[in-house]
């Protein structure tokens, strides 16, 4: 599944992560799960070959390359059956948003630990009474002399008791207007007033889902990332690797499922011939592999757009990526457990549990709903309902 229109280093790129998702697969991170802890060998060991941080600069210990090259460090790692899930959160949105808009202090501080992998970042944007309208965030900072005071509710927040902070989505008061105004904080994990709870969350996954209680933790003034006033763009700088990222992820799913079930229909023979003879068979593996590699298309589209500082293209093309992909994803796990039939639900063949990880794609971190309204407001032209 190697597409044509990839330059030789991306090839390289890809079969070299490929050939490291190999020697884990997906019995490690289905016994990582089982005994309760991270991937921390093979986030380790990604670090240490330098795919953790290809897309952050050179002068800070990275690749030098970006979104395109980490999407395939995400997508070839899924294809294999071991993800990293905070691959879409550290590098990709808190590496991303301090390598454009933060200090020399905190790109410092943050980038090369970022990009080796002996440090990990969370990113905090979801709230209870928020979800897909970012306009109603309530997390809050004030002005105490020199410091912020933040104060505030996060939920759905990934990897926390990894994390040695957090990207946190809050908002100030605009001094000129009274109006709140999105901003970003960088948030120690063991700051006093900082408190997570582990969400009881009926999908299996190495990454846990946290919620934050934000009781006036007390920031320095370098905590806040960027300018005061440029929020929304710093915002965005980091939403839109996020949507390619969740592609990456939901394509690379999508492979491995698709990849067990071909060969099980190879080898499968009930009749005379192996089942994946039989067009019932055949033709919806065959429509699953065309909405992957369609998927993954848009996927490059958006990475180029975003890489080549195309914001405004690159949120259109980052939506349509993470919506096709989840769509994707979906369908072919879903046709991959209906190939194996009964063994499609045992351990052995570990494909069930993709059926409700699948799903994920479909609702992180933008609902497909939402999606749609995107491209009918901002491509089409057609007129709000709210």
């Amino acid at each position: 599944m190697t597409p044509v229109i990839e330059a030789e280093e991306h090839k390289a790129l890809r079969a070299a992560v490929a050939a490291l998702g190999k020697r884990y697969g997906r019995d490690y991170i289905a016994r990582t799960v089982a005994e309760g802890r991270h991937p921390a060998e093979l986030w380790s060991e990604a670090g240490k070959l330098g795919y953790l941080g290809v897309n952050l600069p050179e002068e800070y210990g990275g690749g030098g390359g970006g979104i395109a090259e980490l999407s395939i460090v995400l997508e070839e790692l899924g294809a294999a059956g071991s993800p990293l899930l905070m691959l879409v959160v550290s590098p990709a949105i808190c590496g991303t948003v301090i390598s454009r808009f933060g200090t020399e202090e905190q790109k410092r501080a943050w980038l090369p630990g970022l990009a080796d992998g002996t440090r990990l970042m969370a990113f905090g944007i979801t709230e209870p009474d928020a979800g897909s309208n970012s306009h109603r965030i309530t997390t809050t900072a004030r002005r105490d002399g020199a410091d912020w005071l933040l104060t505030g509710r996060k939920v759905f927040i990934s990897g926390v008791d990894m994390a040695d902070a957090v990207l946190i989505v809050g908002r100030t008061e605009d001094a000129r207007t009274g109006r709140l105004k999105p901003c970003l904080f960088i948030v120690p994990t063991d700051a006093e007033g900082f408190q997570r709870h582990p969400i009881d969350m009926e999908l299996n996954a190495a990454e846990k889902q946290f919620e934050l209680v934000l009781d006036d933790v007390r920031l320095p003034a370098d905590a806040l990332v960027g300018d005061e006033d440029a929020g929304l763009l710093q915002l965005f700088a980091g939403l839109n690797p996020e949507r390619v990222m969740t592609a990456a992820f939901a394509i690379g799913m999508g492979r491995y499922a698709l990849s067990k079930a071909v060969e099980y229909a190879r080898d499968r023979t009930v009749w005379k011939a192996p089942i994946g003879a039989h067009q019932a068979i055949a033709h919806p593996l065959a429509q699953a592999h065309i909405d992957l590699e369609l998927a993954r298309l848009m996927m490059q589209k958006a990475a180029h757009l975003y890489d080549a500082g195309d914001d405004i293209g690159a949120g259109e093309a980052a939506n349509m990526a993470k919506y096709a992909a989840g769509e994707a994803c979906v369908k072919a796990v879903d046709q991959a457990v209906h190939t194996l039939g009964g063994n499609g639900l045992t351990r052995e063949f570990g494909l069930a549990s993709l059926i409700t990880a699948a799903r994920v794609a479909r609702i992180a971190p933008v609902s497909r709903e939402m999606i749609l309204n995107y491209v009918s407001h901002q491509t089409l032209g057609l007129p709000k309902s709210y």
